[in-house]
């Protein structure tokens, strides 16, 4: 019975790692109303309009707010692998 209770445990490392897709979302969303916000402060030229001014610089607001969220995903990445703990797992047969 001894043997077979130490097969049936196991080492195995526990850690709460964030979500991408969460980071991603949220910060797309961060770009898309900083880009807005920033665009209506300023007045737009009549010959290109507020919509193609607000889409042209939604490019460069939404890449760049999701660039700046995946890297803080990955910070917090590496610390969620720093703080992993080693636990001991018991299978249990049903």
């Amino acid at each position: 019975m001894a043997e077979e209770s130490s097969a049936n445990r196991q080492s195995v490392r526990v850690r709460r790692s964030p979500k991408l897709s969460a980071f991603v979302g949220v910060s797309a969303a961060v770009g898309f109303f900083g880009t807005l916000i920033a665009t209506a402060l300023f007045p737009a030229d009549p010959s290109v309009g507020f919509g193609a001014l607000f889409a042209y610089f939604s490019l460069y607001g939404i890449t760049a707010s999701v660039a700046l969220g995946i890297l803080v995903w990955l910070g917090l990445e590496a610390l969620s692998r720093k703080r992993a703990k080693a636990i001991e797992m018991e299978r249990e047969q049903s």
